[in-house]
């Protein structure tokens, strides 16, 4: 058995002061002084902080930004000086899809490395668009002592890219005789994505790469020069620094997509061809021929938001990528193309969701932002300052946040596929059976009684 896949965390703390989402009011100037102020009481001793602040002549404790909410000094006071507020500037952070919660989140996996616990319960609703209309089945969760992160059992996250033979055959002497394919495998099912909109600095891109080199994954750059290449690629190439030796390379959909993808293989043929698909108008059909004709990998990808626009209807890219991997398995390639999904993906369950769905792995690209402290504020769209300050982030810097964060989606990872009894994320894939979709138990359930229901999109 291969070594157990481990990412080394360590804490990275934050270069600006992050934004909390619970924040205390405090009316000074009524004050009695108390001796035993209540601030004393605080369960995160935010105030005992503040105290050794002014005692080094250093700034006020933020109670908008460092706030963890316990309570302790609004419940107490005997004046009722003190009460307890949502910040406003957490409200403001992201949109409706990137919200507030998960960039806040994704800050402290990034810091941290760790599996982040809210401690008081989950208040609903227990349904909602994209991601959150599907759950999994965790009913080998009772288990936990030989489960997830904490167990004893080998749970292994290992994928592969690139065409597989749907058969073998063999020589007299017990050699295989197929042709196999070049296939490489990776112990992570993320890929690194290029940036939607992001105007990234090269030190930006260089610290993506050695992440992905860390982590031993890889990831997707148009920055040829950054690799080293003294021949330009009129394509884009997929190679992490890690994996100098694999000849990945991705192409966009085109008319003669195909064509050059046969030529570039005549010259290298251990090469593993992608071809990035847009999910869209056609995408099935396109998608078949392309695998069919040569592309070992097809990479479909949806908006960063995860939405799919088909003949001017929006779906989520789980509802695209369970139809197209369907399609794969009508046409009886699913087990000769390696598919991969990205768009919209901000979770570490959403990568066990897509998956789920019928992809083989995802590539990721703003929880990276978001783990350098992005705040999907849109400024960089608009030319105006970008509060992270993205070209001001030391490189071995940028490189720790991003393998906390993996750290910790691995982590989580581990602990949803064994409360699934899953034990290979290979297996994993197109595992509809461990999943309920709401939209189908809805149908099922209701449909004969209520009729026809709405979409969700449309009753929320």
């Amino acid at each position: 058995m291969p070594a157990k896949y481990h990412i080394k965390t360590s804490p990275a703390p934050p270069r600006h002061k992050p934004v909390g989402k619970y924040g205390i009011i405090d009316w000074r100037e009524d004050c009695s002084a108390c001796h035993n102020c209540v601030k004393r009481e605080c369960a995160y001793s935010v105030y005992n902080d503040e105290r050794d602040r002014l005692l080094e002549n250093v700034e006020y404790v933020d109670y908008l930004y460092e706030c963890k909410g316990c309570l302790c000094c609004v419940q107490s006071c005997t004046k009722g000086l003190l009460s307890w507020q949502i910040n406003p500037a957490y409200l403001a952070l992201g949109d409706e899809i990137w919200t507030a919660d998960i960039i806040t989140s994704t800050w402290y996996q990034a810091e941290t490395g760790k599996v982040p616990v809210s401690g008081a319960g989950y208040p609903g609703p227990f349904r909602g668009p994209g991601f959150d209309s599907i759950l999994t089945d965790m009913s080998e969760i009772v288990r936990p002592t030989r489960d997830g992160i904490h167990g004893r059992e080998y749970i292994s996250t290992s994928v592969d890219i690139g065409r597989k033979p749907l058969k073998l055959s063999f020589n007299q002497n017990g050699s295989v005789e197929t042709d196999c394919p070049p296939l490489v495998e990776i112990p992570l099912p993320i890929l690194f994505n290029l940036m939607p909109w992001h105007d990234l600095s090269p030190n930006i891109t260089l610290a993506i790469l050695d992440a992905a080199s860390r982590l031993e994954t890889l990831a997707i750059t148009d920055e040829v020069d950054l690799l080293g290449n003294t021949t330009a690629v009129p394509h884009i190439e997929t190679q992490s620094k890690c994996a100098d030796a694999h000849n990945l390379i991705e192409w966009a959909n085109s008319p003669n997509a195909l064509e050059l993808i046969s030529r570039a293989k005549s010259t290298n043929p251990d090469l593993v061809a992608i071809v990035k698909l847009p999910l869209g108008s056609a995408y099935i059909e396109r998608a078949i021929e392309l695998a069919r004709g040569g592309a070992d990998v097809i990479h479909a990808f949806a908006d960063w938001h995860g939405v799919v626009n088909e003949s001017g209807k929006a779906r989520h890219i789980t509802d695209a990528i369970r139809e197209l991997h369907q399609a794969f398995v009508r046409a009886g390639i699913r087990d000769a193309v390696t598919l991969i999904a990205s768009g919209g993906i901000s979770m570490a369950e959403h990568v066990i969701k897509t998956i789920l769905c019928g992809a083989d792995l995802v590539a990721i690209d703003i929880p990276l932002m978001v783990a350098l402290e992005c705040r999907v504020c849109m400024n960089c769209q608009e030319g105006l300052k970008c509060p992270a300050n993205f070209h001001d982030i030391e490189h071995n810097y940028a490189v720790q946040r991003i393998v906390n964060l993996m750290g910790a989606w691995h982590s989580q990872m581990l602990e949803m596929m064994g409360a699934m009894g899953i034990r290979e994320a290979r297996r994993l894939r197109g595992e509809v059976g461990r999943a309920m979709f709401f939209d189908d138990l809805e149908r099922e359930c209701f449909g004969p009684v209520f009729g026809k229901l709405k979409a969700w999109a449309e009753v929320s």
